[in-house]
C-alpha cells in the first residue's frame, strides 16, 4: 500500500530536475555520489510550526552551531570528488540564525564551483542587505518559506526585485494553507514524530510496503557531525556515522548505507524508523535507486 498524496508541493518537480541532472558516479566506479549534501548545520529555530516535530513540547532545542572545522573537512572532501550536485542549508533549523552563514555559503562555493548552493529560510530575519549578501558570497538559489499568509509573499517578492534577483535565483514557497491543504507542503509524519506536535500526525501501526529513495540520493549532515539516513528523521533514530570520525566516502558506501538503500528500494520499510513513517519515497531519486542495484 502506498499513501496518498492530499497536496503535491509545486517546488518537488523542480527539485526532481535537479536531482536527475545532478546525476554523478564516483569516478572510476559504478557508485552513485549523493546529488543533494544537506547540512542542518545547528539545533535551533525561531518557529514552531504546527505541522513541524518543533512545536511538540518534549522537543529538544540545542543552542549549537556547526563547528569551522567540521564544515571544512565536508568541503574538502566533496572537492576531492568534484562533487557537481546540491549543497542545501536547511534540514531541522533555520540556517540565517547562524551568524557564519555567509562564510560557509563562500567556503562552499569557494572549494566547489560547480556545486548548486542552496539555502531554504523562513525569511523572518531576511532583509534586503542579507540578501545580497547571501549572493555576493556565491548562494545559486534562495528558497522562502512563506507561512505567515500571502500578503508576505508580497513582500518578499518586492524584497527579491529591489535585490535585482534573478527568476533563477529564488523560490517563494506558500507555507500557509489550511490544515485541509496540508499547509502547502507534501506533509508526513516526520517518521513518527509528529504524535506530540500541535498538528497531530500519527506513527502508522502498519508499516507501507512502498519503495523510499530518500537514502539513495541524499547525503544529511546534522551540526555534530552525524549522518542521519534520512532528511525525515527527525528523531535521529537512524544514524549511519559521524563525519568527525569517518570520511565522506566511508559512511556513503558503508555497508549498512548500502543495506538500508537496498531494503527500501524494495519496499522493505520494516526496520526503524521506517516502520512507521508514512512518506512518500518514490516523488524524487528513480535514477539513484536504480543504480544502487548493481552496488554490492
Amino acid at each position: 500500500m502506498k499513501k496518498k498524496i492530499k497536496y503535491l508541493d509545486p517546488s518537488i518537480e523542480r527539485k526532481k530536475g535537479i536531482t536527475d541532472s545532478s546525476f554523478q558516479m564516483i569516478k572510476g566506479t559504478n557508485i552513485p555520489l549523493p546529488s543533494e549534501v544537506e547540512i542542518s548545520e545547528s539545533g535551533i529555530c525561531n518557529r514552531k510550526c504546527s505541522f513541524c516535530p518543533r512545536s511538540d513540547p518534549n522537543y529538544e532545542h540545542v543552542q549549537e552551531f556547526i563547528s569551522a572545522k567540521l564544515h571544512s573537512k565536508l568541503i574538502r572532501e566533496l572537492k576531492d570528488l568534484n562533487y557537481r550536485g546540491v549543497v542545501r542549508y536547511s534540514g531541522f533549523v533555520e540556517p540565517l540564525l547562524d551568524k557564519n552563514i555567509f562564510k560557509l555559503i563562500n567556503e562552499t562555493k569557494r572549494n566547489i564551483p560547480k556545486s548548486k548552493c542552496e539555502i531554504v529560510t523562513n525569511g523572518d530575519v531576511l532583509n534586503i542587505s542579507r540578501l545580497k549578501k547571501l549572493f555576493t558570497n556565491g548562494l545559486d538559489t534562495l528558497l522562502i518559506s512563506v507561512y505567515d499568509g500571502p500578503e508576505h509573499v508580497i513582500k518578499f517578492q518586492k524584497m527579491c526585485d529591489k535585490a535585482k534577483l534573478k527568476k533563477n535565483q529564488y523560490v517563494i514557497r506558500h507555507r500557509y494553507y489550511s490544515a485541509e491543504k496540508d499547509f502547502g507542503i507534501t506533509i508526513s509524519n516526520r517518521a513518527g514524530m509528529m504524535e506530540n506536535s500541535e498538528h497531530k500526525i500519527p506513527a502508522l501501526k502498519t508499516t507501507l510496503r512502498s519503495k523510499c529513495f530518500y537514502p539513495s540520493y541524499t547525503f544529511f549532515m546534522d551540526y555534530n557531525g552525524d549522518i542521519l539516513m534520512c532528511p525525515h528523521d527527525w528523531g535521529k533514530k537512524m544514524i549511519l556515522g559521524n563525519m568527525n570520525d569517518s570520511s565522506f566516502l566511508e559512511i556513503w558506501t558503508s555497508k549498512k548505507a548500502i543495506q538500508i538503500r537496498k531494503r527500501l528500494n524494495k519496499a522493505d520499510r520494516g526496520f526503524s524508523p521506517c516502520n512507521v513513517c508514512d512518506v512518500s519515497g518514490e516523488l524524487i531519486g528513480k535514477k539513484h535507486s536504480l543504480s544502487w542495484e548493481g552496488v554490492n
